[in-house]
């Protein structure tokens, strides 16, 4: 006789397991604690006797438990166990669950990220691009790569956008375009939805960094370091910077085991340059000075510019920068890196020095690729004797001698 909701809910429990038959092998099995659970009786497809649980009542109403013993009987009739089913749909799905995890968009920036630092990539590389991923998983980070859209991609591209970050923008198409090349190499993704939005955002207005170029200013700067009452360290940067003129990052993390002042010469490990190459800077009289007189303050730890914070942790990228503003040279005037730009205008407009050799001394790469070939040495010994030509270019400006005004048209 079938079961109804009412006679469901009227059965009380006894002192031993109850079982109501609702037909076709379904029962509600009633326990002594007062639980019911539906259960259905088959005969497997080896002949034995068996149970499948189908779940709690009320959870699983009489009509869902009927439909599960009818599911049951179909699968019986193909041939299938339907417990053996369940099980192996669970495993199924599971395993579609992980590969699913494992294929979203922030499970693959991630592993990307792991085979960059793998390669030795720098670690403020590594920072930058674990910044721009994030973005981008905050939009979609959780879907599957595969099923990202062209649309979907824009859509947090204007939010970035929207906020008058253009350049971090573009970025930011670049980072996710990179992903997504990934996931296609690995056999996870068909297309770059990136691609087709070339053009898509507004073009980001290109600013060079302000640099001081003419002499009788670059004497004026270098006066104002020399008077600056900052910390010696930060003074000692400024000088470093003006004379060496390195990336800031580089001279700021830079360690003593790098330099050896005998041979005047500071090599900066491959790990730490942007084109992932070592690089070797010569040292003129004036910057040994300057690391000389470092020795007290840092000679025993492994930063030479350590932070006023700790002494483990480098200068942070603000100092240099922040010492300009306050010795009252506007972010529009001076930065860090105008230094290097400072340098590279002299030096070329010196006419004694060859274009590769100024290359080399900024650590550039040759753009041309069958020159880049052929061009491989460091024109050390023409940078030792430019190095120091600049050094004293900086003394005479900066003492207000005689100076030879840059050619116009530059």
């Amino acid at each position: 006789m079938s079961l109804s909701d009412l006679a469901i809910r009227q059965a009380k429990e006894g002192p031993k397991l109850r079982k109501l038959s609702d037909g076709g092998g379904l029962q509600l099995w009633i326990k002594p604690n007062g639980s019911k659970l539906w259960c259905l009786a088959y005969r497997g497809t080896d002949g034995k006797q068996k149970k499948y649980s189908i779940g709690p009542y009320p959870t699983v109403t009489l009509q869902e438990a009927r439909n599960k013993r009818e599911e049951a009987k179909r699968l019986l009739l193909a041939g299938l166990d339907p417990v053996a089913h369940i099980r192996t749909e669970k495993a199924n799905k599971a395993i579609a669950e992980a590969n699913n995890a494992a294929n979203t968009f922030s499970a693959i920036a991630a592993e990307l990220l792991d085979k960059k630092r793998r390669e030795g990539k720098a670690s403020n590389t590594i920072g930058k691009r674990e910044w721009l991923y994030s973005l981008a998983g905050d939009a979609f980070g959780r879907r599957p790569i595969a099923d990202i859209t062209s649309p979907e991609v824009l859509k947090a591209l204007r939010v970035v956008e929207a906020k008058g970050h253009l350049e971090t923008a573009h970025r930011m198409r670049s980072a996710i375009g990179e992903v997504f090349r990934y996931a296609i190499a690995t056999t996870r993704a068909s297309h770059d939805p990136t691609f087709a939005l070339r053009g898509a955002l507004a073009k980001a207005k290109v600013e060079h960094r302000a640099a001081i170029l003419e002499p009788q200013a670059i004497g004026a700067l270098l006066r104002a370091i020399d008077g600056f009452n900052g910390q010696p360290t930060t003074v000692a940067a400024l000088k470093l910077m003006a004379i060496l003129f390195p990336r800031p990052g580089e001279l700021r993390q830079a360690e003593w085991k790098e330099f050896d002042l005998e041979r005047a010469v500071w090599t900066i490990p491959a790990a730490r340059m942007k084109m992932r190459r070592e690089h070797r800077v010569p040292l003129p009289r004036q910057a040994i000075a300057v690391l000389e007189s470092l020795l007290p303050l840092s000679g025993n730890q492994t930063l030479v510019l350590p932070s006023t914070v700790s002494m483990k942790r480098p200068m942070s990228e603000n100092t240099i920068n922040g010492a300009l503003r306050r010795m009252g040279f506007k972010k529009e005037e001076m930065t860090a890196h105008g230094f290097r730009a400072m340098a590279t205008t002299f030096l070329n407009e010196s006419g004694k020095f060859s274009r590769d050799a100024i290359d080399r001394a900024l650590s550039h790469q040759e753009p041309n690729a069958v020159r880049r070939a052929y061009v491989r040495s460091d024109h050390w010994q023409e940078r030792v004797r430019m190095a120091q030509w600049w050094a004293d270019k900086l003394d005479t400006l900066r003492d207000g001698g005689q100076v030879v005004p840059l050619r116009k048209g530059r």
